[in-house]
């Protein structure tokens, strides 16, 4: 049995990309301006018609995660990395939270996606932040061989994450200044408290 072939993999593509990117570009300003658009929003504020709009996105879901920041960088850490740990934690956990203010429109529309009940698990969920801060930890695994620094890894994500900045911004009426401070801050305790 044949696997239907993507509309974008048909016929002009360099043309059906730019029409992609159209859309998720149109997407990410609404999403900006503090919108959640739907297909037909996007069409129409990228100059594209609903009909084609839907030939690429079926619905607001598949617009949505498109949308999504692609940020795969392999690591968070700078050039020349220090090897204290709190050092390496303190820039990634910087880093982390810089990448997520930079795109806090698409990654809280991610969110709300993937809260909803028997969502798929969107880009938001692929895990990259653990690696990013387990790398950071990595000079623990020699000074602590005996503790499990993937967990801990797991710990500080749970309290740095778009998630929180949304909770520390909305409900606790923080600044961003205000809440990368908290993140930090709460990464370090965790840290200290593993002994590091």
């Amino acid at each position: 049995m044949a696997m239907p072939v993507p509309y974008e993999s048909t016929g002009r593509t360099q043309q059906k990309s730019r029409t992609r990117q159209a859309l998720v570009d149109a997407t990410r300003e609404l999403l900006a301006r503090g919108l959640t658009p739907q297909v037909e929003e996007a069409a129409e504020h990228a100059g594209v018609s609903r009909t084609t709009a839907y030939r690429y996105f079926a619905n607001q879901r598949a617009l949505l995660v498109a949308a999504h920041p692609q940020l795969a960088p392999e690591s968070l850490l700078p050039d020349d990395p220090p090897d204290d740990p709190r050092e390496r934690l303190d820039a990634v956990i910087r880093a982390f939270t810089r990448y997520n203010f930079e795109w806090e429109p698409q990654l809280r529309a991610s969110l709300r996606l993937s809260l909803e009940p028997g969502a798929p698990r969107p880009a938001l969920r692929q895990g990259r932040a653990i690696a990013w801060i387990a790398e950071a930890l990595a000079p623990l695994r020699a000074t602590h061989p005996d503790r499990d620094v993937n967990q801990l890894a797991v710990a500080i994500r749970s309290a740095t994450g778009i998630e929180t900045l949304v909770w520390l911004l909305d409900v606790a009426g923080q600044s961003r200044d205000e809440a990368t401070e908290t993140v930090l801050g709460t990464a370090r305790a965790l840290l200290a408290a593993f002994g590091g």
